[in-house]
């Protein structure tokens, strides 16, 4: 076994405990990754809260980054050294994760929520007692073991310190806007949510060409910088009485496509009556609403996503790429905290205090 440390969790909406924690050595296609950075995702918090299944107790964290220390025999894609971005777990194996689509794994569910590792066994122990894992990673820790088809190898001239969030959040927002509704150049999307999933989004949407770009929020803070990350509008929820009026002035007819983050079912709906009549929305918060198909529908769309319908072995070089090129800068949405920081980073997170709350180790 592998000594480290990680964050437990015991049960539901139980405070995090640092302590000594157990790994089992690489199986062959396994890699032992030591931590230097990590993102706090609404996914975390809600795993915490119960919004999702999770089989406590165990050790949460998916949006990890750091140094691979050791490699399982049949691993040949990493090396001892190489810095690593990780994102999602997947078989590899189903039709859809064949054709490329392992956003679409059919073992998706069990492989990142069930609590255990890739091949269904517990591999996280605490004093001789297994743990469950989360999100085929549990990188709220010192160290990580992680399938190699979590890993993507990051260049070393790429920081360190904001590879995590690229594995799921900005991936997220990136993806959809790229990857699932590929705007063509001249379109119109509106982003509803502020935070790291439509920061994300909004700069995707420049780099497709969309001529307006709207983000809709309440923090004015937020709400000015996404006007410097892409932005070409910004509507304040909180000012605004009339959110579908506002946009169908800004876009003529409405806009060609919504992004919900919010998961606020208002929200979805003044999305959903600001596009045009064969616009699209997408949700990527999840939540229940109750629609009209007739009067509320029409022949819109509303589509949802998991993970930006991203590959990350693909799209996250894709999104180092526009970074170096100055067209991705995602690093003014990240504020960093040290590893010890854990709670009052969950905190400043859900209070919006911080887009992208990252500890360092």
């Amino acid at each position: 076994m592998i000594m480290t440390r990680g964050y437990t969790l015991d049960a539901l909406n139980a405070p995090f405990v640092l302590e000594d924690i157990e790994l089992c050595e690489p199986g062959p296609n396994e890699v032992l990754v030591e931590i230097k950075a990590v993102g706090i995702c609404h996914t975390d918090a809600s795993a915490r809260n119960g919004l999702i299944p999770f089989p406590f107790p165990g050790v949460l964290g998916h949006e990890g980054a750091g140094i691979v220390v050791k490699t399982g025999a049949l691993v040949e894609e990493f090396s001892v050294g190489d810095q690593v971005a990780m994102s999602y777990g997947y078989c590899g194996k189903c039709l859809p994760c064949r054709k490329g689509k392992t956003y679409a794994c059919q073992e998706m569910v069990p492989i990142n929520f069930g609590g255990a590792s890739w091949d269904g066994t517990k591999k996280i122990y605490r004093r001789g007692k297994a743990l469950s894992s989360f999100f085929a990673q549990s990188s709220f820790a010192q160290h990580a073991l992680v399938h190699e088809n979590s890993l993507v190898k990051i260049p070393k001239e790429f920081p360190i310190k904001m590879a995590g969030p690229l594995g799921c959040g900005i991936q997220t927002g990136a993806g959809i806007v790229l990857n699932s509704l590929k705007p063509e150049v001249g379109e119109s999307l509106a982003v509803f949510g502020c935070g790291a999933v439509g920061m994300s989004a909004i700069m995707a949407a420049r780099i497709a060409g969309c001529v307006n770009i709207i983000a809709v929020g309440g923090n004015s803070e937020s709400l000015k910088l996404a006007l410097e990350l892409g932005a070409t509008h910004i509507i304040n929820r909180k000012e605004e009485e009339d959110i579908p009026g506002a946009i169908q002035t800004i876009t003529g007819a409405g806009a060609d496509y919504c992004i919900d983050t919010s998961g606020n079912a208002n929200m979805i709906m003044n999305a959903l009556h600001s596009l045009h009549y064969t616009g699209k929305l997408v949700t990527a918060g999840p939540t229940c609403i109750t629609l009209n198909t007739g009067t509320d529908l029409g022949a819109k769309s509303i589509i949802g996503v998991t993970e930006g319908n991203s590959n990350p072995k693909i799209f996250i070089p894709q999104m180092i790429a526009y970074y170096f090129q100055g067209r991705f800068p995602v690093d003014r949405i990240m504020k960093f905290y040290d590893f010890k920081e854990l709670e009052t980073a969950f905190e400043d997170s859900l209070k919006g205090k911080a887009i992208k709350v990252v500890l360092l180790r």
